[in-house]
């Protein structure tokens, strides 16, 4: 199975950079499933119903969520009503809304898609680690699902790291979002599971993580409040991340960084090489 994950859309840079290359990469890259973070989708600041229904138009299969997630008062509702839609699983008990769930993919298998938050400089929430061993008793990689997908969703690379080597073996793919820059440590861990510490935003690069560059220089260099970040605006790339999967074992045969449009180097797996 072909797993695609795509990195934090920032804002309509990356939704346009979603829009305009997505078809590009189900065309010659043939996912079978297709998971996005949208946390930033709006305006830099959440996500929408209005959005949500565009990525599903585009061809996204599960849309997973952050910090962000509730930074649009409607998603509080609405992630009830949208399955597709997660948020962070380790929230408290009685937030609206799931971080896990079993979705079907092409041929009729089974992926379950699991969102976590890390804690190190975080707003800090339910350990992230016995909330993942929790579901993972649930779910079996190669018995009840075809392929495990995580979203740890942190700052710190080595909480990220860490959780990789803790779910090795367990899942297809254990995949960092958050920092919105794309990591050049995309590998398979010795037990087989797909790594990379963050699969870096689809938005414009010319910025400070998407974000107009004024402000944060200003608050950077003068410590002094200013007005609200907005979202820079100029092409953005899709960043993102590919995965094949043994579907007997529904482990990791291969993982292959995707980034296209924008200001980032252009790179696009080719099917059936090594």
């Amino acid at each position: 199975m072909r797993l695609l994950f795509c990195g934090d859309i920032v804002g309509r840079p990356g939704r346009d950079a979603l829009a305009e290359h997505l078809p590009r990469v189900r065309r010659e890259l043939e996912p079978d499933f297709i998971v996005v973070n949208g946390e930033n989708a709006a305006s830099g600041f959440g996500i929408t119903e209005k959005i949500c229904n565009s990525l599903f138009e585009m061809g996204v299969d599960v849309i997973t969520g952050g910090n962000h997630s509730w930074d649009q008062r409607e998603m509080l509702t609405h992630i009830n009503r949208e399955t597709r839609l997660l948020r962070p699983q380790n929230f408290p008990a009685g937030t609206p809304g799931r971080g896990a769930a079993v979705f079907e993919a092409t041929r009729g298998r089974k992926v379950l898609v699991l969102n976590v938050m890390a804690r190190l400089f975080m707003d800090p929430l339910d350990d992230p680690f016995a909330t993942v061993q929790r579901e993972l008793e649930r779910h079996r990689l190669g018995a009840t699902v075809h392929a495990i997908l995580l979203d740890f969703h942190g700052e710190a690379t080595s909480e990220k790291m860490a959780m990789g080597h803790f779910v090795d073996g367990k899942v297809s793919l254990c995949v960092g979002t958050h920092t919105h820059v794309p990591t050049a440590d995309a590998m398979i861990l010795p037990g087989g599971t797909a790594y990379q510490t963050d699969a870096g935003m689809c938005g414009a690069y010319d910025s400070v993580i998407g974000m107009d560059k004024a402000v944060p220089l200003a608050r950077f260099t003068r410590k002094l409040p200013t007005e609200r970040l907005s979202v820079a605006t100029g092409e953005g790339s899709l960043s993102a991340v590919l995965v094949e999967t043994d579907d007997a074992t529904g482990l990791a045969k291969r993982i292959e960084p995707v980034r296209l449009g924008g200001r980032l180097p252009e790179a696009l797996p080719v099917l059936g090489a090594a």
